[in-house]
């Protein structure tokens, strides 16, 4: 029981951290997690892919707000173009919700693995993307000045950022992530916002994302409230955390780990489905 406890708070803590330092929320590391030690080892009663997965969107909604909040203060969330996300994304994260209750163990490990695997690519790529000037119409754009005063001019066409966040919210609430490891790539390649701005945006976006998720699973009883008890305090100032130190970490060699992570936790997943 104990060491469970511990465990469970090293979870919360560390994936917040992370999360808030790169943008991700931290979701992509409590869900196979908690079903790693919950299923796997035994260790947490009752757990299925399920309630990981809504147990992180209850965590993830702690995790945005505080990161939202600490990144609010030096002017890194963009508020105006993140409200227009949102508009796309809360549906699809409540609708994703409900999909989820359709995956067995086999399909979670499968589907989460190669998600995995995707996103550790796309971590890999996404500095080499360069930023998509089609969308960028002159009618929406606006300038954002950044923590450093810095003004940037950029814009989000709302049919398109509707259209794709809403896609986005589905995979947020089907998996439990909060989103902010596809929107933060989203934001940089398709939207061209600074590194900075997106990161703390994606902050905001996971905290809206992951309460219409949080609420969609709580509706099907897929939270562990004992988990959740535990992991939130340490979600909460892991996040702010993260926020508060970011600039002392290089991005890169953030990235490059959680990635290196991801890829071998992706095959990992895929391979308990063979054995």
């Amino acid at each position: 029981m104990i060491l469970t406890i511990i465990i469970l708070i090293l979870i919360g803590l560390g994936s917040s951290v992370l999360g808030a330092l790169v943008g991700i929320g931290g979701g992509i590391i409590i869900v196979p997690a908690l079903v790693f030690i919950g299923i796997n080892l035994g260790m947490i009663e009752g757990m299925t892919p399920q309630i990981a997965i809504g147990t992180s969107s209850m965590i993830l909604v702690i995790t945005g707000l505080s990161g939202m909040l600490a990144y609010g203060k030096s002017n890194q969330v963009d508020r105006y173009n993140g409200s227009i996300f949102l508009i796309g994304l809360v549906p699809g994260a409540f609708v994703g919700s409900y999909a989820s209750s359709y995956l067995t163990i086999d399909s979670f490990n499968l589907y989460f693995g190669i998600f995995l695997i995707f996103i550790s690519i796309l971590l890999t790529v996404r500095d080499k993307i360069k930023p998509i000037k089609m969308f960028q119409n002159p009618k929406y754009m606006r300038p954002h000045v950044d923590k450093d005063g810095n003004v940037h001019n950029y814009g989000v066409q709302p049919s398109i950022a509707i259209i794709l966040t809403f896609i986005v919210g589905f995979v947020t609430g089907l998996f439990g992530i909060g989103g902010g490891a596809l929107m933060t790539p989203l934001m940089l390649i398709v939207f061209r916002m600074p590194a900075s701005i997106a990161i703390g945006t994606s902050m905001m976006l996971i905290f809206f994302s992951s309460m219409s998720s949080a609420v969609g699973h709580a509706f099907q009883a897929h939270v562990s409230y004992w988990s959740l008890l535990l992991l939130a305090p340490a979600a909460f100032y892991g996040a702010r955390l993260g926020a508060k130190i970011s600039h002392r970490f290089s991005n890169d060699s953030l990235v490059s780990l959680l990635r290196g992570a991801l890829f071998l936790i992706g095959i990992y997943l895929i391979i308990q489905t063979v054995i």
